[in-house]
């Protein structure tokens, strides 16, 4: 009876241990609880991010179109607009040149007092051409004192050639020789006279020819071909009075893509194929500033053909040799100079005057020219 009392403080002791280390069992579990919600609110927050983000991007991909048309790359560009404040660009321009408002104020004040030319005729030639230039003159090309009179009658013929790429060489020392002798030289100072260069001689020669005569046509001639002299100049005072006139022996056809042929166009593509999406149309855009703006040129010309005038002669009327001259940083080259002057044209709508006497062939009936 004595030893109960022993047993049951023992066993008191026994059931009192247990609580004591239960407390930091339920503060471990507090935490691990709070650490799990935490982890789990991320994760949730993480995939609604996810969600909101794979729903945006669904929602743009269908409304983008997977192919662009030309017309959607028109729209984003502004071409149309664009295209119509180019002409209002242009018109302006024209205006204010005619109005002596650009650097050649003074020359355009001394072409008013001076009676109009009636064609200013440009031969081109090159530094190993001196026979031929000597058979011109001593043919259909006056010379001396005829030349002279010739210009009395309103009508210039000048030889066209640039400057050698080592300027002040031996080539331009006997052109220049020459030109003194003879005075019947157009020297193209910023044109460099070389085969690669050919296709950008057009743009010097009328620039060059407007700004020092002004004549009612400008007329470029191959040194290939023989003149009827009178007969051109028959024809074009039948013309005088026709501005925007293009005129030649028109050639129309493919445009040579096949490298190695005859005429072929390394640049064939802006015409137009059939296998690309430039079927329709010939898209050319160019850069050029008009009163310090950046403004784009928009030409449209027909799939894949060219209509130019062949290039051993063929005339521009004043307007058309004006064009050329204020636009002449801007206007696109290719491989031939016909092909790029046509591509010219047909930006502003020219007259096109198609006149067989104008394709020189060996047979000089009916022409007005000939192969030499």
């Amino acid at each position: 009876m004595e030893k109960l009392p022993t047993t049951m403080k023992s066993d008191k002791r026994g059931r009192s241990k247990p609580l004591q280390t239960s407390k930091p069992s339920l503060v471990l579990a507090f935490f691990s609880c709070v650490a799990w919600l935490y982890v789990a609110g991320r994760l949730w927050q993480d995939a609604e991010n996810r969600k909101l983000l794979a729903s945006l991007l669904k929602k743009n991909s269908g409304q983008r179109p997977k192919v662009l048309t030309v017309e959607d790359k028109l729209m984003v560009l502004g071409c149309r607009d664009l295209e119509r404040r180019i002409v209002e660009a242009e018109m302006d321009l024209t205006l204010a040149k005619s109005q002596g408002y650009l650097k050649n104020q003074l020359q355009q004040s001394r072409f008013s007092s001076d009676p109009r030319l009636l064609a200013v005729i440009g031969v081109y030639t090159g530094f190993g051409s001196r026979l031929k230039r000597n058979v011109f003159r001593g043919s259909w090309m006056p010379r001396g004192d005829a030349l002279k009179k010739l210009e009395e009658r309103g009508v210039v013929i000048r030889l066209v050639i640039g400057r050698s790429a080592n300027r002040g060489d031996s080539l331009d020392r006997k052109i220049d020789e020459e030109n003194h002798s003879t005075k019947d030289f157009l020297i193209l100072e910023g044109h460099e006279e070389a085969q690669e260069e050919f296709p950008k001689k057009a743009k010097f020669f009328f620039r060059t020819a407007v700004q020092n005569w002004d004549a009612d046509f400008y007329v470029k001639v191959d040194d290939n071909i023989d003149l009827d002299l009178e007969g051109l100049i028959g024809l074009l005072e039948r013309r005088r009075d026709q501005d925007g006139a293009y005129i030649g022996c028109m050639k129309s056809g493919e445009v040579i893509a096949e490298e190695g042929k005859p005429w072929y166009e390394p640049e064939w593509w802006k015409f137009g194929d059939g296998k690309s999406i430039l079927c329709t149309s010939f898209l050319f855009i160019a850069a050029a500033t008009i009163s310090e703006h950046m403004v784009l040129y928009l030409i449209v010309l027909p799939s894949g053909t060219s209509d130019t005038a062949g290039g051993s002669l063929f005339i521009l009327s004043k307007n058309l040799a004006q064009y050329i001259n204020i636009n002449s940083a801007s206007l696109k080259t290719y491989a031939y100079d016909d092909t790029s002057v046509g591509s010219w044209m047909m930006g502003v709508q020219a007259t096109y005057i198609d006149d067989n006497r104008f394709c020189c062939g060996s047979i000089r009936q009916d022409k007005v020219c000939s192969l030499a």
